[in-house]
């Protein structure tokens, strides 16, 4: 068997996101990793620790000929113009989620690859996530039978500091930053969703500011969907919810990250749907990577992601009118 053709992935911002992405991508063939960030030291950093080379500034790094493809890891408002530059100078780019601040800069990417015959992927790891995927065939199997209801309980108690508690870096709220997450999870259990809504809580009918909201998904056989997420609610397990999938036939619960997952129904198990690879991380990466490769797309396309973008937005419109958007 010939080697891959590398990839030689230059990672722009030195961040949390930076650290899971070069960790994901460990023992791929034919990957390298390179960092860059707004602070030299900083690359440098990541580079001792992590491995691979540093780059002085993002400049420097998106006008390497030793870069092959660029994660832009940087707060959500930079990601359009680092992305293009990226493209611009020939490199392929997976943008970490929210990718863009509005379907139109996704939509404009990817028509500059499309110029430049290179590639752009959006790292949503939670389409790969084990609990995903265990979901879909079941939903697919008919388990449950007709699913009527979709429960998903992502309520947390999380602090919105550094670029996350700035609106102008962050691009928008808690939905936007986190909850598009779960909204993908949503949106690939099978069924497509054709109506979305959005209802934002408050006390004595103020809306409160964007860290808790309630989105309602109607999927086109019937089924209804809501998601329930929150920066702002306690929690006695940290994080740790239940949520639950209801068909004519039965049930389905599972931990809402994936730690469990019991079916009741025409068949009844107990599962833990991946517990070495819960995030769903390194299934994207062993996607994408391959792909980058063959300068092809992976399973979650563009398509994909704007779809999820674009579900976000609804939510949001929906919940300035009182409800009521299409998607």
């Amino acid at each position: 068997m010939s080697d891959p053709l590398p990839v030689r992935l230059a990672m722009l911002g030195c961040g949390q996101a930076a650290v899971l992405a070069a960790r994901a991508v460990r023992g791929l063939r034919g990957v390298s990793c390179a960092y860059a960030s707004r602070e030299p030291e900083r690359a440098a950093c990541f580079a001792r620790k992590l491995g691979g080379r540093a780059f002085g500034s993002y400049e420097e790094a998106l006008s390497s000929p030793d870069v092959d493809a660029v994660l832009v890891a940087t707060p959500p408002a930079g990601h359009f113009a680092l992305a293009l530059r990226a493209l611009n100078r020939g490199k392929s780019v997976v943008l970490e989620k929210p990718p863009t601040l509005r379907t139109s800069e996704l939509d404009a990417l990817g028509e500059a690859a499309r110029l430049v015959g290179r590639r752009v992927m959006v790292a949503e790891n939670y389409f790969y996530k084990p609990l995903a995927r265990a979901l879909r065939e079941l939903i697919g199997e008919g388990v449950v039978g007709e699913v009527l209801f979709v429960h998903v309980n992502a309520l947390k108690a999380q602090r919105a500091g550094g670029w996350r508690s700035d609106p102008e870096l962050a691009g928008g709220g808690a939905l936007f930053e986190g909850g598009i997450h779960w909204v993908d999870l949503l949106a690939n259990l099978g069924p497509r969703v054709e109506h979305v809504e959005g209802f934002l809580p408050g006390v004595n009918g103020t809306p409160s500011a964007d860290r808790s909201v309630l989105a309602v998904f109607r999927y086109s056989t019937g089924a209804i969907g809501t998601l329930s997420y929150s920066w702002e609610t306690a929690s006695a397990l940290r994080g740790l919810r239940l949520s639950r999938v209801y068909g004519r036939e039965g049930s389905i619960a599972f931990e809402s990250n994936g730690l469990f997952l019991a079916t009741w129904g025409r068949t009844r198990r107990l599962a833990f749907p991946g517990l070495r690879d819960i995030s769903g991380r390194r299934a994207m990466w062993a996607d994408f990577v391959p792909a980058l490769q063959e300068n092809r797309e992976p399973r979650y396309d563009l398509r994909h992601a704007r779809r999820d973008l674009e579900l976000v937005e609804a939510v949001y419109a929906s919940a300035a009118q009182g409800g009521g958007r299409r998607a």
